[in-house]
């Protein structure tokens, strides 16, 4: 790899989540402007979401011209040395314009394609989330606090969260279904943040498909950097399904993906 000091690149993402919240912020709560990305169905973009990426792509080109980018609202720029950097900037833009303070921010630094550091911000209440490696941390109102995912190892005890479920479709439902059925709570419409309520202890298991990569690679460094597990459906790292399962323990993500098996 050519090697960065993660640190550093992890004060970039801070600032980069400050710009962007420094745009999104004037615009919630305000009744914004929403234009529908989609063909068929409903696929929303505010002003917010286009203000907010446009801001942090101008600060990697300052400070990291030769990385590339990803983001969901304009399109890719080519990595020149093997970085990129992947930007959601408003993760839940449902939930933004309806007023829910579910919405996060998503930064995420790739190498060849693999996510090593991850940011999930919430401007509004002020919580940052954030991991590289084994770490993973919580900085709010100026306090951090190391994360760590909860001991929750049966699907009896468990509290799961997706974003929606009409989100699964044919024989995704069904099996979406059968856990639904085994598990202690279900909590809908959280988006991003419900990976982070997992990262933090409060959540014990996250399921969901249709993401893109703007969806995911911000989540897999902070979920494992608390020591949590995140993979595809299968067990495995082929995150270009769209599927995740995100689990506090071993034996809960082993239990999710026996009930999850296509």
């Amino acid at each position: 790899m050519n090697r960065r000091d993660l640190d550093t690149e992890l004060a970039l993402a801070h600032r980069l989540a400050d710009a962007a919240g420094a745009a999104i912020l004037p615009y919630f709560r305000q009744a914004p402007d929403v234009e529908n990305k989609a063909a068929s169905g409903f696929d929303p973009v505010t002003a917010a979401d286009r203000a907010a990426e446009q801001a942090m792509r101008e600060l990697i080109r300052a400070e990291r011209p030769g990385d590339g980018v990803l983001g969901e609202e304009f399109p890719p720029k080519d990595s020149r040395n093997g970085w990129s950097w992947t930007l959601d900037p408003i993760d839940g833009t449902r939930g933004f314009i309806a007023g829910s303070p579910t919405w996060c921010v998503l930064i995420a630094l790739t190498y060849d394609g693999r996510p090593v550091l991850g940011v999930i911000d919430q401007p509004h209440t002020g919580e940052r989330f954030s991991g590289h490696g084994k770490q993973a941390g919580l900085q709010i109102r100026g306090a951090r606090r190391e994360l760590a995912v909860s001991g929750t190892a049966a699907l009896a005890d468990a509290i799961l969260a997706t974003t929606d479920p009409y989100l699964f479709r044919d024989r995704e439902a069904e099996l979406f279904s059968r856990l639904h059925s085994d598990v202690r709570l279900t909590r809908f419409g959280m988006d991003a943040y419900a990976y982070a309520l997992l990262a933090a202890g409060g959540i014990d298991l996250v399921v969901e498909s249709g993401l893109g990569p703007h969806d995911i690679h911000a989540l897999i460094p902070v979920v494992r950097g608390a020591g949590g597990l995140i993979t595809d459906w299968r067990g495995g790292d082929d995150f270009a399904t769209g599927r995740l399962v995100a689990a506090a323990t071993r034996e809960l993500h082993a239990a999710a993906l026996e009930k999850l098996a296509l």
